[in-house]
């Protein structure tokens, strides 16, 4: 061995400890780099006329045991086209005035809960939409884990129902109260914040909410739901602390669409539609 050799042996030893450094760095940041969500796995269009694609949606219409839906709803959800039709690619889920006599209730208004047949775990969610007008309505689009019980969803009665809400958990990709016109909203409910205590929630107020479509977005990776309106990120969850009570979402959710109509209606309201243009899903 020479003399340079021998000079270097120590030296070549550390720039190759650091070379090792450098690659595990690079090896990190690829695997915490972003998830590209850019697969088409499912999809609606609305393409059809009348009726809805029932190999994709499911109409849940049975009432909680105590004859109302949760938060003192007035409405029935029926499973009639007049309440739920395609027309023109478009989804036309539509609240009305009107009497309506199901399951020993008879109530004042009317309109449609869907459950979709799909289920899936991560990805990203797009639904071009129009929310109903209307002091008193709220639509929403959102999601639920497929072993929540609840007696008449699609799930439940395909047998997965295990977990009751909040625990299963709980994705609001949009929602949009009449008497707040314009201002959208997203939550996140589970164990440790639901309800009307929920803390995991934002919003943002955009223009013509009714009269024009927008785009309303989810992403959902292992570590983080991030939702938008036209490509806006407005909220993002993602939990420093991940147990059950934080992050139920490492399991299959189904969309839900609908309108609910809440006490204290505008007296002038007679109906107003959610139109959702297409709903799609990547991954």
């Amino acid at each position: 061995m020479t003399l340079l050799a021998r000079f270097l042996g120590p030296f070549s030893q550390l720039v190759v400890l650091l070379a090792m450094l450098v690659g595990s760095s690079c090896s990190s940041d690829k695997e915490t780099s972003i998830v590209t969500f850019d697969s088409l796995v499912w999809a609606d269009e609305f393409e059809g006329a009348g009726a809805l694609d029932t190999a994709k949606w499911f109409h849940q219409t049975q009432l909680p045991p105590w004859g109302e839906w949760f938060g003192g709803l007035i409405n029935h959800y029926t499973d009639r086209v007049e309440n739920s039709y395609q027309q023109d690619g478009y989804l036309h889920l539509l609240a009305k005035r009107e009497s309506f006599e199901d399951q020993g209730y008879e109530k004042e208004f009317t309109s449609a809960r869907l459950n979709s047949k799909f289920a899936f775990t991560y990805g990203r969610v797009e639904v071009r939409a129009k929310v109903p007008q209307g002091v008193g309505t709220w639509p929403a689009i959102w999601m639920l884990n497929t072993n929540i019980t609840e007696a008449g969803a699609y799930w439940e009665q395909q047998g997965y129902g295990t977990t009751s809400w909040p625990h299963c958990g709980e994705i609001d990709i949009l929602e949009h109260w009449g008497k707040n016109q314009d201002y959208v909203s997203s939550a996140v409910h589970t164990t440790s914040s639901y309800g009307d205590q929920v803390i995991n929630v934002g919003g943002k107020k955009i223009d013509n909410a009714s009269t024009d479509f927008h785009t309303y977005g989810l992403e959902w990776t292992k570590e983080k739901l991030v939702f938008s309106v036209d490509g806006d990120n407005y909220y993002s969850y993602q939990p420093t602390v991940r147990d059950s009570t934080t992050w139920p979402f490492d399991m299959e959710y189904y969309f839900l669409l609908n309108i609910a109509i809440e006490r204290g209606i505008d007296s002038s309201f007679q109906e107003s539609p959610l139109v959702v243009d297409y709903i799609r899903v990547y991954q």
